[in-house]
């Protein structure tokens, strides 16, 4: 140890740029980890609840819910963000039940945010009114979420937010639901919270097959209450994920769902047999990585 020391006092220049050399390493791992060149969606394995990650080839950074307030996100986020990146852009909250939007305030805690967009509905689960205090004390941009708002991550990708259409402050919690179709040159990835049949009618009515996207999450865990059968053969996806946790005490996803996804020919993923499941995307083909 004294010979190290000693080699050390008569060498500082060295040591000096060794210790740039491993700070520039971390750097540009840093920087790796968030610059990927396609855009990557993730869903995350939240348990009974929703997360969807999505990260742009500049590495810009959105997430559409957080779950149950479990600590499942921040685990979950942990393995599909470097170590070194405390940031994420923009974070979204579908609607404001539980299984939705618990799992923020760890995120706030752990995450600088720079921005959060809400349909302006209300709860009285607690949650919701904690939210919002810390976007109040954090001094966090806030925006309600409408039709026609169209979210630039860069490198291409857009976020537009096709519903709600009007005021929903007096709505229940599930038809407040933001609808988000992420696009990225030809290819699209379209989630709706738990937003229930008749909206989705609603919604196919106002844009047909517009909807389309390859990547389908569905609503409200792959409850009866949603995946009708005129919305799913507007979106018309290569591919329905589930996010539900394993033996809920629900009984999602429905077998009526699954049997009418075995109808359409529409394969499906599961979280709860799956784990997180990854998609990416390089403007032409999405595929599951």
């Amino acid at each position: 140890m004294q010979a190290l020391l000693l080699w050390l006092r008569r060498h500082p220049l060295l040591v000096i740029v060794s210790v740039l050399v491993v700070l520039d390493g971390i750097f540009l791992s840093a920087l790796y980890q968030r610059t990927h060149g396609v855009l990557k969606v993730s869903f995350l394995n939240v348990g009974q609840g929703d997360a969807v990650f999505i990260q742009a080839p500049n590495g810009n950074q959105l997430l559409y819910d957080a779950g149950p307030p479990t600590g499942a996100v921040l685990r979950e986020l942990s393995k599909e963000m470097s170590f070194w990146d405390r940031s994420i852009d923009v974070a979204m909250f579908s609607h404001p039940d539980m299984d939705h939007m618990g799992g923020f305030i760890d995120v706030f805690n752990q995450y600088h945010i720079d921005l959060t967009l809400e349909p302006g509905a209300s709860s009285t689960n607690g949650v919701w009114g904690e939210a919002e205090k810390i976007i109040r004390e954090k001094h966090i941009g806030h925006l309600i979420a409408r039709k026609g708002m169209m979210i630039s991550l860069g490198d291409g990708v857009y976020a537009d937010i096709l519903y709600p259409d009007h005021d929903v402050t007096n709505s229940e919690t599930n038809s407040a639901s933001i609808v988000m179709r992420i696009r990225y040159g030809d290819t699209a990835v379209l989630v709706s919270g738990d937003l229930p049949s008749n909206l989705e009618e609603y919604e196919v009515a106002t844009y047909g097959d517009s909807l389309h996207a390859q990547v389908l999450k569905l609503g409200h865990h792959g409850s009866r209450t949603s995946s009708s059968e005129a919305w799913l053969r507007a979106v018309a996806p290569d591919v329905a994920v589930i996010s539900a946790g394993l033996n809920n005490r629900y009984g999602h996803p429905h077998k009526e769902v699954l049997a009418l996804l075995e109808k359409l020919h529409i394969p499906y993923l599961v979280t709860f047999k799956e784990g997180t499941i990854n998609f990416v995307s390089d403007g032409s083909t999405i595929a599951r990585k």
